[in-house]
């Protein structure tokens, strides 16, 4: 079957080789699809291709999907990496530090995973959970400085280090009451101060000699603010170290996308909007603008509700606009950069 680029999906298989319009082979006939070559095709601005018809011709394109499913063992070494979170608080809890390899051997298997996945946005939410917040958001953001690490150029080795910093940020809440930690109900002034104070705990937590320097000092820096509103110490600019810069964008969009009892989850969308602004005062531009950058491209293909109420397919990214971008509805195309009336109100991942 013979169709626009702007249609393809991941998944899809070439059913001819591709070429340019010099003549260079691009990709070769049979080639299963994933995200970056459908980009890297936008790219080269081929219009067409064949690929093999899909498995369900029948189903109506703007049927809302449920969350794909990801591998039986990403699941299991994801719920490995939660639950040794948790041996980690108690571990502090009794002898008041940790083992580099206990982190090392939790960390390595849920790493191997990341490098080999291209939808970030679908990995996320398949792996989001509203039982255990601050476990399973210790994962998510080890997960998300790593990505952000990757995208900002960063070498693997340093990459692997950020992402490892951004697992054991928030080891000094295991020093929290539970009555606070988990009190689904909004924090007094004075439980906030007393939540504060896990940047500091976790500081001396990851002190000692046998851990990387860079796991205490992010553990300490991850909630100050470039403009010096963040604490403990309302440090400013670059005197934040790079590292603690990515994990507070990584922890902000975590905490945004989370389920937790008493805070439902953001549409995604306006997540990145809500990043977006942030980083006018607050977090790093540099990162915040890396990290929408990468995780835009993830929307291609799926489904979104305007505010009128019709359902689109987002086909392609304005590069001038991230947040409007070209959409196909059942009957026609509509660019959201320069029709501005329409509005969209949720995406369907």
């Amino acid at each position: 079957m013979n169709i626009h680029v702007t249609e393809l999906q991941p998944g899809d298989r070439l059913e001819k080789d591709v070429f340019n319009e010099h003549g260079i082979l691009i990709l070769s006939a049979n080639a299963t699809l994933n995200r970056q070559d459908i980009d890297r095709l936008e790219y080269l601005r081929i219009d067409y291709i064949d690929i093999e018809p899909r498995v369900s011709t029948t189903q109506n394109p703007f049927h809302v999907e449920s969350k794909r499913q990801i591998s039986q063992q990403l699941q299991d070494d994801y719920s490995d990496a939660v639950n040794n979170i948790r041996g980690m608080f108690d571990q502090v809890k009794d002898v008041g530090k940790l083992d580099g390899d206990d982190i090392e051997h939790s960390l390595h298997p849920l790493m191997e995973h990341f490098k080999q996945e291209q939808d970030v946005v679908q990995l996320l939410l398949a792996l989001n959970s509203k039982d255990d917040y601050t476990y399973h958001h210790s994962a998510q953001v080890g997960m998300i400085s790593y990505y952000l690490a990757k995208w900002a150029g960063f070498r693997e080795k340093e990459a692997y280090l950020v992402g490892k910093c951004g697992y054991v940020h928030d080891i000094g809440k295991c020093r929290i009451d539970d009555s606070i930690l988990l009190k689904p109900d909004k924090l007094t002034d004075a439980e906030f101060d007393e939540v504060k104070k896990h940047t500091m705990h976790g500081y001396e937590i990851l002190s000692h000699n046998t851990l990387e320097k860079e796991l205490a000092i992010v553990a300490l820096e991850h909630h100050e603010r470039l403009n010096g509103s963040g604490y403990p110490r309302q440090m400013t600019g670059t005197a934040i170290h790079p590292y603690s810069r990515i994990v507070a964008v990584a922890d902000v969009y975590s905490a945004m996308i989370s389920t937790r009892v008493y805070q439902e989850k953001r549409d995604l969308l306006a997540v990145l909007k809500e990043l977006h602004r942030l980083s006018f005062e607050e977090l790093d531009p540099y990162y915040v603008q890396v990290f929408i950058k990468h995780m835009i491209p993830n929307f291609i293909g799926k489904r979104l509700r305007l505010a009128s109420g019709e359902i689109g397919i987002i086909v392609m990214i304005n590069n001038s606009d991230y947040f409007r971008p070209l959409i196909r509805l059942e009957d026609r195309f509509i660019d959201l950069s320069t029709e501005l009336h329409y509005e969209v109100a949720s995406i369907y991942v």
